[in-house]
């Protein structure tokens, strides 16, 4: 591996599942990752198998059975990252970079096979102190839906639309907060 500047900050100290006001999630939470286990994590997900950044944060959500998500913020930094450690290489596929590993990337997770298991226990730690604050499978799979929409629509946004799609995600959190006994959630039933 290359030595980088210590300067130079790659995503280890955002790779943390932390709860604070104003964010998603609100409040404080455990750590997911320790310094330079995404990092490690990452490279061997590529190593298994190349593919996108995207799915790289799919996988890992899938890890944590939907209770964390890392952000595209800490995904594609780290990325950066073991790129240009020359541990994995990035080509355009299909309009976005896939990533494979390297024959450098792959001694590096034999001289550090140690340190992944560890990586993997300690997600089964965090899956499990997460699991008290899992979304239902359905809620899960519509903030997936959600996600996934708004990531397609990338470059199409005028101002109106902007302002449209802010006012339905303002509102549609206001319902949710608001509860079901909110006139807005409350639905007509047939009788």
């Amino acid at each position: 591996m290359r030595d980088h500047p210590p300067h130079r900050d790659h995503g280890d100290s955002h790779d943390l599942f932390e709860r604070r006001p104003g964010r998603e999630r609100g409040g404080r939470g455990p750590r997911v990752f320790a310094p330079g286990d995404l990092k490690l994590l990452l490279l061997a997900l590529v190593a298994e198998q190349p593919c996108h950044g995207y799915d790289l944060i799919r996988q890992i959500e899938d890890m944590f059975d939907g209770a964390y998500s890392p952000s595209p913020g800490v995904i594609y930094p780290t990325l950066t990252f073991l790129e240009e450690s020359e541990l994995i290489t990035g080509e355009a596929h299909g309009g976005k970079k896939r990533y494979s590993v390297t024959d450098a990337g792959v001694r590096a997770l034999t001289e550090q096979a140690v340190a992944l298991d560890g990586v993997r226990m300690r997600i089964e730690v965090s899956k499990r102190s997460l699991r008290g604050q899992d979304r239902p499978q359905e809620i899960h799979e519509a903030v997936h839906n959600l996600r996934h929409a708004l990531q397609m629509y990338h470059g199409r946004w005028s101002p109106d639309e902007i302002l449209r799609v802010r006012d339905l995600l303002n509102d549609t959190a206001k319902a949710i907060v608001a509860g079901p006994q909110s006139p807005t959630n409350a639905r007509e039933k047939p009788e």
